[in-house]
């Protein structure tokens, strides 16, 4: 061919030219949507082939590329997940349409250039380019105004290895900035003063505890014995600890690998200042400041007056890192995950809309100031949030919900109450098993749970017996690799293989709630009469046991998780052997649908309002009601308002969420009655269309 032409669709639906060979001019090249045989390729979704371009109806003319001195056209679409992603075109110059062969051969090109184009923006940056959007998640509620300081940190990850000639002296420096790590962390808390809340405490202390960690030591201490230098040993440490988290399944679990990470490069940053000849020395603008990076660190964002600092965009990273929850805690609006800006430069002004995960750079006078006015209105609403953290979640006619929290980590133990939350509706036990060389003995585990009790005194703490396999393997316990992981060796049916890792949890949790009486003790991924059986029989031991040994008890309720489908039918036999039912929403979703959310082929088709996830959670609210069974309901879908409304409709009076989302949770439905939710589910309930009850609630 004599011309080869990539087009990318923009947000706007026009195709711009990406690359080219053989047009004079590329420069600023854009195609209207749906215009020429471009956009005929595009909105068709099916190949065009002509021998001769101008003569079709079609045919657009740009006349700075010198695309007349081409007479044939065969354009290709680029398709991902079912979207026209851009187009790619091939011509000749003499009017001969592309052989079948060769057609067949671009098919598989575009199939191949649609994944590795995806994520490349199509943004025609210039001096005069204004309101340009990039897209990412949200991080922490908030607009902010600022202009761009970006943090170029020095990444860990690209530390080159080395060998290291003096083993004892580079174990000497790893204790040695343990320590001055461990001051700066001190100093960064310090730095907050009267701004700390207890969440935000719970964040350097996790910090402090990971650096204290042995498991972290020794694996560092390994790393440098096996001739490493200590970056090198560092960086395969950080590397290691960060894998594991990173291949769970877990939202909240996953994102626990940017903190491991986040505390590498600080650990990396504070050997290589006191290795190198000086430090680096930021200029701060006396203006709002908008810190952009690939990901930011708490003491980056420290270094900025609380007062200056307006937003946080990072272009990796998720809701539920560390860098979000600290922007939540102190009010600063963040956008996680966006990929990277092209064309952003230092300096300049910056929109940071955390409240639907954007940034709109070199925004116009007139955008600033409309965001400026939705600034003003947001103050307001958060102050009518902050009024509420005391009061009951009750619904206009008169209805109390209970709200609790989703936790895992000692760091955001407490920030569920600072939320208003009226207990802990699911406690993740995986984190002590998780970062450790070995099975932690039971004396461990009792002084990590007990710090949960503390902290919800007289509240209801449900805690989750070790749920691991699949996605969250153990670095000492390895599971083999399985076929169908999903559906293999996890949850309880790994613990009941190894019955005495269960046993020695069970009695940990009742000796950490000794003399409670607001322990509930949840089963992960229950699906038979046997499994219930076979953990009532432990629990009564353990029970038994603990009473001999002088222990004070309050019998502890037990029940199931329902995220197996198999689990619902069973309810009804299993009425008599539980005291309560925890549904597990975001399991039970991917199981009734067979998707994978985590998987980015079919993420898009994933949604827990789907019309056959809806109608088994109907069932099971109906089942739990006939047998007086108490219910409660945990995962994504009890912070997502349009499933809140729909479950209180069901009956639902229990949620636990995400403590950011808690506040807004429990100012929607003081906001709303029962009877209005009913209706809504009703109508919900004769639609087949995830779309059409979104749209309708």
């Amino acid at each position: 061919v004599d011309a080869c032409n990539l087009y990318l669709a923009n947000e706007y639906g026009e195709m711009v030219l990406l690359a080219s060979h053989g047009l004079v001019s590329t420069d600023d090249v854009i195609i209207p949507a749906g215009k020429g045989l471009v956009g005929l390729v595009a909105r068709s979704r099916h190949a065009i082939n002509i021998d001769d371009a101008s003569s079709h109806p079609d045919y657009y003319y740009i006349a700075k590329t010198g695309e007349e001195r081409f007479r044939s056209f065969c354009g290709e679409p680029l398709v991902l997940f079912g979207k026209v992603i851009g187009v790619l075109v091939v011509q000749r110059v003499v009017a001969q349409k592309l052989s079948e062969e060769n057609r067949s051969f671009l098919v598989t090109l575009a199939s191949q250039l649609a994944l590795i184009v995806a994520d490349i923006s199509t943004s025609i940056y210039k001096p005069s380019s204004i309101n340009l959007h990039s897209v990412g998640i949200k991080g922490a509620p908030g607009i902010g105004i600022g202009i761009v300081q970006l943090c170029e940190n020095d990444e860990l990850n690209k530390v080159p290895d080395a060998e290291c000639d003096d083993i004892e002296g580079t174990i000497k420096q790893w204790h040695n900035l343990l320590a001055a790590v461990r001051a700066d962390i001190k100093a960064d808390q310090a730095a907050l003063g009267v701004q700390i809340s207890e969440s935000v405490a719970g964040i350097f202390n996790a910090y402090q505890m990971l650096l204290s960690d042995q498991s972290l030591i020794e694996k560092v201490e390994t790393e440098i014995r096996a001739g490493h230098w200590l970056p090198g040993a560092l960086r395969r440490a950080i590397l290691y600890f960060s894998e594991l988290f990173r291949a769970m399944d877990d939202p909240y679990l996953k994102a626990r690998h940017e903190d491991i990470q986040h505390l590498g490069n600080k650990l990396y940053e504070s050997w290589r200042d006191v290795n190198s000849a000086a430090k680096k020395t930021k200029e701060v603008s006396k203006e709002p400041v908008i810190l952009v990076g690939v990901q930011i660190g708490i003491s980056e964002i420290l270094s900025i007056p609380a007062e200056q600092l307006a937003g946080i965009v990072c272009f990796k990273g998720s809701s539920l890192s560390h860098t979000a929850v600290l922007a939540n805690a102190l009010g600063i609006p963040a956008v996680m995950g966006v990929g990277g800006i092209k064309g952003l430069q230092v300096g300049e002004r910056l929109i940071v809309d955390g409240n639907v995960g954007q940034v709109i750079f070199r925004p116009s006078d007139v955008v600033v100031s409309e965001f400026r006015q939705l600034i003003n209105q947001e103050r307001l609403f958060l102050d009518q949030l902050e009024s509420l953290r005391d009061k009951p979640a009750t619904t206009t006619d008169g209805i109390t919900v209970k709200l609790f929290a989703n936790t895992g980590l000692l760091a955001d133990i407490t920030s569920g109450l600072n939320s208003g939350a009226e207990g802990t509706g699911l406690y993740r036990t995986e984190i002590p098993f998780m970062v450790r060389e070995s099975f932690p003995t039971e004396d461990e585990q009792v002084k990590v749970y007990r710090q949960v009790f503390t902290a919800y005194p007289g509240k209801p703490v449900y805690m989750r017996t070790l749920d691991i396999g699949a996605d969250k393997q153990l670095p000492y316990f390895p599971i083999s690799n399985e076929e169908n992981p999903a559906l293999g060796w996890r949850g309880i049916r790994f613990t009941l293989d190894n019955i005495q890792l269960l046993m020695t949890q069970v009695r940990a949790m009742i000796r950490a709630a000794e003399g409670a009486d607001n322990l509930h003790i949840i089963l992960p991924m229950i699906s038979s009469t046997n499994e219930l059986d076979t953990f009532r029989q432990l629990f009564e031991d353990a029970c038994d046991q603990l009473r001999q040994e002088g222990l004070v008890l309050c019998r502890p309720k037990m029940g199931v998780m329902v995220e197996v489908p198999a689990a619902i039918s069973q309810l009804p036999f299993w009425r008599h052997k539980i005291d309560f039912v925890s549904i597990g929403s975001n399991d039970l979703s991917q199981y009734l649908l067979a998707l994978d959310r985590n998987n980015a082929h079919v993420a898009t088709r994933y949604d827990h309002i789907h019309p056959a996830v809806l109608h088994e959670i109907y069932r099971i609210v109906s089942i739990t009601k006939q047998y007086n069974l108490p219910l409660s309901l945990c995962g994504e879908m009890a912070s997502d308002p349009a499933a809140v409304v729909l479950l209180l409709g069901m009956g639902v009076r229990n949620l636990s969420m995400s403590t950011v989302k808690l506040p807004q949770i429990k100012w929607l439905i003081r906001s709303m009655s029962i009877a209005m939710a009913e209706d809504l589910l009703a109508q919900a309930l004769r639609i087949d269309s995830v779309e059409t009850i979104r749209t309708m609630v």
